[in-house]
């Protein structure tokens, strides 16, 4: 009876072993597997592209890094008043001629962003396109790379092929920005402007001299710090590099307030900047922030996703 007894216990100690065992095999698959998921999540988190580095293609006169997700279409308006230094005469610039442009940009695939404009000041058209070549990523991709080029005609004057040549004028810009923090932006650009042709006068030897070059050098720089979830201080500088015979152009410096929610981008600006097309702003600024010189300004751009 006692040895019965004694194999009862030993089989129930057998079970019990055999149990014990199995559920530490479910446990260690099952922390392994919850290690796995939890190293696949890190390092799709470090992979994953920065979100919002700014809330538009735009901010004031110059675009941004960002690329609108693949299938979706932009509605940008563009205005700029007179300036300000006729004080009360005009309004401060709200009475004086404006400038305005009216744009539609497509995301067609990923990473790409193609455009058109017709903008007021030389009655100029344009076509143009972004591409993303780097896009920030925590850990892995410091900063987020574009390219922005267009072409525009002057389409004022349209009498032959030739003048029609004449009358492009072409922009490319490399973007290199950084989101330091969730509130705090910045970018840095070079551009190359080139108008195919430029006004010229004649010396008194009664030779015909060109008033500036052809291709012009700048630089700029902008950020954006978010004072809200939708409100942040935005600023600018554009500096031009290329020296001319004359007329160099002036800096333009540049700062407001933008809003925006997921499918809507305000600015409101004050800066030296008359034109919106970038290579005539690089090119033929005159209006002097030294003296006073600056216009208020306003963006607005509508998105929709198909």
């Amino acid at each position: 009876m006692k040895k019965v007894k004694n194999n009862m216990k030993l089989r129930f100690l057998q079970r019990c072993c055999i149990v014990l065992v199995l559920l530490l095999c479910i446990n260690t698959g099952t922390v392994v597997a919850q290690e796995a998921k939890a190293k696949v999540k890190v390092e799709s988190k470090k992979t994953k592209p920065v979100k919002n580095t700014f809330n538009s293609i735009w901010l004031i006169d110059n675009q941004t890094v960002m690329v609108p997700i693949k299938g979706t279409l932009e509605f940008d308006i563009h205005h700029r008043f007179g300036i300000v230094n006729k004080g009360a005469k005009d309004l401060w610039g709200f009475f004086a001629p404006s400038n305005i442009r009216l744009g539609l940009n497509y995301s067609p695939i990923s990473k790409l962003n193609v455009g058109v404009g017709i903008t007021k000041e030389r009655m100029q058209i344009d076509i143009n396109a972004k591409y993303a070549l780097l896009q920030q990523t925590a850990g892995k991709m410091p900063v987020s790379v574009s390219w922005f080029a267009n072409m525009v005609i002057d389409s004022r004057n349209k009498t032959n092929f030739r003048e029609g040549v004449h009358r492009l004028s072409y922009f490319n810009q490399l973007m290199i920005a950084r989101k330091v923090n969730e509130k705090f932006s910045a970018q840095v650009s070079t551009s190359f402007s080139w108008f195919n042709n430029v006004e010229a006068y004649v010396d008194s030897k009664g030779d015909i001299q060109k008033k500036m070059k052809n291709g012009h050098l700048a630089i700029s720089f902008m950020g954006k710090y978010k004072v809200t979830g939708k409100t942040a201080i935005i600023a600018g500088y554009d500096q031009p590099l290329t020296q001319h015979t004359t007329n160099n152009p002036h800096p333009n410096i540049c700062f407001g307030i933008e809003t925006t929610t997921s499918a809507h981008a305000f600015q409101v600006f004050a800066g030296n900047y008359y034109g919106i097309v970038p290579q005539s702003n690089n090119l033929f600024n005159q209006n002097d922030y030294t003296k006073g010189q600056f216009l208020i300004g306003f963006n607005m751009t509508r998105l929709w996703n198909f």
